[in-house]
């Protein structure tokens, strides 16, 4: 019988009250994203400080979007990002999703600000860059896929030794890999329709204010499978 992955879960901070009221917070995002996946999980949250696991209480961790800003630098961040070199220097699996994506970035001397580009939400493609098909990860992937995006700030330069393995419009640097077991989405493979509708209907009068087609962006909402499969695959070490 195959072991259960324990998969620790770093929740880095509360949705807005509107958000959590319709589909609740990221931690039921991601228990319900992982039901396929047969694993054991935790939920630690740093921003209330708690303590952060040893690498030798999971197999794989994964660290959360948040509402914060990786530039504030706050102090339950900042230990975060202290704790990420020793998580990936130990084997186990580290995966960051948008501000987890950003902090892992930022923990390894890559540079993250507000994107130049203006903010990206809703549904996006992203594709993949060659660099992309000679990972092991994704080496039967396709050319491009959808997945749901929302965030103003990015990473503007990686680390030195990270490889860009996928891009959107709005931003060069979609998914990026640090190590062998160490990878970080800009994007949510977490996200359903309904969770991206509940993060755009909260801000609607200011993305009408920036120019952007809410109800074309809402419209074009749909399940994305294939990122999903990411998280999935991640978690199983496939």
């Amino acid at each position: 019988m195959a072991v259960k992955q324990r998969v620790v879960i770093l929740q880095m901070g509360h949705p807005p009250a509107t958000v959590q009221q319709r589909v609740g917070e990221q931690a039921k995002w991601f228990l319900e994203a992982l039901d396929g996946a047969d694993c054991h999980v935790d939920v630690v949250q740093p921003f209330l400080g708690e303590a952060l696991p040893s690498p030798a209480q999971f197999d794989v961790a994964i660290i959360s979007g948040s509402w914060s800003m990786v530039t504030d630098r706050e102090g339950w961040s900042e230990a975060v990002a202290a704790w990420i070199p020793g998580v990936i220097a130990s084997g186990r699996r580290l995966l960051g999703i948008c501000y987890g994506h950003q902090l892992i970035a930022h923990a390894l001397g890559g540079v993250v600000a507000y994107n130049p580009r203006g903010r990206e939400v809703g549904l996006a493609p992203i594709t993949f860059t060659d660099t992309a098909h000679a990972d092991h990860f994704f080496a039967d992937a396709p050319p491009a896929f959808l997945a749901n995006v929302s965030h103003e700030q990015t990473v503007l330069t990686p680390p030195a030794q990270a490889k860009i393995l996928a891009f959107s419009e709005q931003d060069p640097h979609q998914i990026l890999r640090y190590a062998p077991n160490a990878l970080s989405f800009q994007f949510h493979p977490e996200f359903t329709p309904q969770i991206m509708r509940a993060c755009i209907a909260r801000r609607t009068e200011t993305y009408i204010a920036e120019g952007m087609n809410v109800s074309a962006m809402l419209d074009q909402l749909a399940p994305t499978p294939y990122a999903v499969n990411l998280l999935l695959r991640f978690v199983k070490g496939l």
